[in-house]
């Protein structure tokens, strides 16, 4: 039994009431004096010169301030993907170009008194293109073909990461023990019910405030002052409330436009995307063709691994390249494998850019190796339970590719758990004697993944802490932290609750401001609460110790203490004890401000000690319709090591999440293009996601050993959450079929082709 009192309690979210009643203000709710709205015009062609562009119509009608190309606004290229100075990256983004590189590229902009105006003055410009160029959309033949859409060519990064002896292991194995797959997984998107918005407004002595839904202030504040020439303090950043990101808002895009439009006009300026400028003119999940050949004994140990992986940057570069590194370090942190290569190339297409989505390339390169280790286990008449736990690593293994040591793993726990409680056996035996017949067939599936926890000796991984006692013992909590509908607020009041023995509900959380916040790196790499909980852990104990400092001061002032006289004086049950009296902090705490004129209250910094692993093990049966080629999943498994659940219930509500997007991954998700570059999905009628009727019950089992250096031994859940999820459906289809099909989404389409 846990003698935690607010730790690994399900405390629900702060704020959920205002969010269900309606009342929490989004972005798009707001309003200002003055307030100008913002509306861009964006490429209807995939690619293509802008020739001429005529805003004179546009100009002249009532009640638009003023149009926007790239003929009136900087020039100075950028990459939204930049978040701290000096990072080296390929910039090549301008605020409105004059050369189109997608259909959604910003070509464009009106600023007018109403919403409605913007919009009818966008339809009015018009735009002359040179020549409407070929489309780059096959990965392969972006690969080969010679055709650029940016100076530097295709593709525009390569990266090799490898250990061991790969070509001399393949050398001496027979082929009979060598297991290809090849593998394309889709461009999606995130598909957060908010979509895209910031507000941006001039205030005195030429400062600018901007608030966004975001999950990087200090980047957005960065790439702003970079672009319009502005010191840092003349740039305030906002964390507004969330409707949701998934990644899609990690990115700066949308922000310096709105800040330069209300610098430029000195009035406050709105944008505000609909779902098709959301889905095209945003960031989404890097598509990539992957192959992999892996060598396995006969006894099912892995031997080695090769891997080449082709990433889809989409029309500009964001982090096209670096999600390719990002893959490669989890290749060697789930199973033991002792001869391993991943080589990858970044190309540009004429699609909207590829950007952070949850997992951060985990998804991909998961369903890509996964996948084919159920070919191996198929030819080598393993069960697909037993290969991954002769393979999977044991804590505190280390990782051969040389990153951090993976920690106190418990992914075998994991699976073994999740093999009891899905009934593996049990359903396998069922399927056996049922045969693959009938127009309704049903499989099982397995999936292991690994995923992080933060940046530690990669990038900028540390986390600044505000906290202080208010003169009545409730506790105000000054972080950088950015709630992405995540509860994290409702977390860091149950750690710092924790150490100080205070209620949350008594604890004020304050998101990110660059005004008035300590410095944090962001919401990115599943870190907010291995990280910056950990942050706020320690800054409590020394506010706790600084409480307990104050009082023994204050003590010997007591009426009746002796000088002499030594008194206990410690912290029991939120009260603090003075040798056997006790007494509320709002009684101590007043007194120390009025006779120790001392103000509780600590700045502490933290950075990370450690990065270790993740893990989640998933298990499916998905049911097949053979006649329409409708896949249904049936009965769904998660276990997940988390270290310690500081909040079940925001563990669950992360796994369900997680759970409904990587099953769209598999089954449906896709943004599409026709052949010559046209998008074909870009609404929620042809954009198709799994909806609540059709999910699931998702059974969530946790495996709670607590992570050293992790808050009261937490880890990461929200992205792990989603990454094993299209490689279990895809094996359980698989199996349900007698097939090993590769090409995600697996839409009713491709299975029928598959099977006739």
């Amino acid at each position: 039994m846990s003698d935690l009192k607010y730790v690994g309690k399900s405390i629900p979210f702060k704020y959920a009431d205002q969010k269900i009643a309606g009342d929490l203000k989004y972005v798009s709710d707001l309003s200002m004096p003055g307030m100008l709205h913002l509306k861009l015009l964006t490429a209807g062609i995939p690619r293509g010169k802008v020739k001429e562009i005529d805003t004179t119509r546009a100009e002249a009608l009532d009640g638009v301030k003023k149009v926007y190309t790239f003929k009136n606004t900087p020039r100075r290229p950028f990459n939204g993907y930049y978040w701290y100075r000096d990072q080296e990256m390929i910039k090549d983004e301008v605020l409105l170009t004059d050369y189109v590189r997608h259909v959604g590229d910003r070509v464009a902009a009106v600023a007018a008194e109403s919403s409605e105006t913007a919009e009818r003055a966008c339809e009015l410009i018009e735009v002359e293109y040179e020549k409407q160029e070929k489309p780059i959309l096959d990965l392969e033949e972006a690969l080969v073909g010679g055709d650029a859409l940016h100076e530097k060519g295709n593709p525009f990064a390569e990266r090799e990461f490898a250990y061991g002896d790969v070509d001399g292991l393949f050398a001496k194995t027979p082929s009979e023990l060598i297991f290809s797959d090849k593998m394309e997984t889709p461009k999606v998107h995130h598909a957060a019910m908010e979509n895209h918005a910031c507000l941006a407004y001039p205030e005195p002595q030429g400062k600018l405030t901007v608030i966004s839904p975001c999950q990087l202030i200090f980047s957005v504040r960065l790439i702003i002052s970079t672009l319009l020439d502005l010191p840092l303090n003349r740039v305030r950043v906002i964390k507004g409330n969330m409707g949701g990101s998934f990644g899609a808002k990690q990115e700066t895009f949308l922000e310096p436009l709105a800040a330069f439009v209300a610098r430029d006009l000195n009035r406050p300026v709105k944008i505000f995307f609909n779902r098709r400028e959301s889905i095209l003119a945003t960031r989404t999940r890097s598509k990539i063709l992957g192959k992999v050949k892996t060598a396995v004994s006969p006894e099912g140990k892995i031997l080695g691994r090769d891997i080449d992986v082709i990433v889809d940057a989409g029309g500009y570069t964001s982090n096209g390249d670096i999600v390719s590194a990002a893959m490669a370090k989890k290749i060697s942190r789930l199973y033991r494998i002792e001869h391993q290569r991943y080589h990858s190339y970044s190309v540009h297409t004429t699609t909207p850019p590829g950007g952070p989505c949850r997992g951060y390339g985990s998804p991909q390169i998961h369903a890509l190796t996964e996948v084919n280790l159920d070919r191996a286990a198929a030819a080598l008449g393993i069960d697909r339970v037993e290969l991954r736990l002769k393979n999977l690593l044991h804590p505190h293994e280390k990782d051969l590719l040389g990153g951090p040591d993976i920690g106190n793993a418990r992914i075998i726990e994991a699976l073994e758990k999740g093999r009891e409680e899905f009934n593996w056996t049990r359903k396998k035996k069922a399927n056996q004697k049922s045969g693959r017949s009938g127009r309704y067939r049903r499989g099982i599936g397995v999936a292991c993944a690994t995923h992080v926890n933060g940046y530690y000796n990669v990038y900028p991984d540390f986390s600044g802490i505000n906290i202080r006692f208010y003169e009545d013992g409730s506790i105000l909590l000054n972080t950088s932290i950015h709630d992405l509908g995540t509860g994290a607020r409702t977390i860091m009041a149950q750690i710092a609750g924790e150490v100080l023995e205070v209620d949350p509900e008594q604890i004020t959380v304050l998101e990110g401001d660059t005004d008035r916040s300590p410095y944090d790196v962001g919401c990115h790499a599943s870190r907010g609460t291995y990280v910056i909980g950990k942050a706020v852990q320690q800054a409590a104990v020394k506010l706790r110790e600084l409480l307990l400092e104050e009082t023994k001061k204050l003590a010997k002032n007591l009426p009746g203490v002796k000088p002499e006289e030594k008194l206990e004086v410690v912290i029991e049950e939120g009260r603090i004890r003075i040798g056997s009296d006790h007494y509320s902090y709002q009684e101590i705490i007043s007194r120390i401000q009025l006779e120790n004129q001392q103000e509780l209250n600590v700045n502490y910094s933290y950075h990370s000690q450690a990065n270790p692993a993740s893990y989640g093990a998933h298990f499916v049966q998905a049911e097949v319709d053979t006649f329409t080629g409708l896949v249904e999943v049936k009965d769904y498994v998660a276990v997940h090591d988390v270290g310690q659940a500081i909040n079940p219930l925001a563990v669950k509500t992360q796994i369900d999440g997680g759970v409904q997007m990587g099953i769209g991954m598999a089954l449906m998700e896709e943004i599409d293009f026709d052949q010559k570059g046209y998008p074909l999905n870009t609404n929620f009628h042809d954009y198709h996601l799994i909806n609540a009727p059709a999910m699931p019950e998702i059974r969530v089992f946790l495996i709670e050993d607590k992570e050293p250096h992790g808050p009261y031994g937490a880890k990461s859940i929200g992205e792990i959450s989603t990454v094993p999820v299209a490689a279990a459906v895809v094996n359980a289809v698989n199996d349900a079929l007698g097939k090993f099909l590769t090409t995600l989404p697996l839409t009713p389409p491709r299975i029928i082709d598959a099977l006739y």
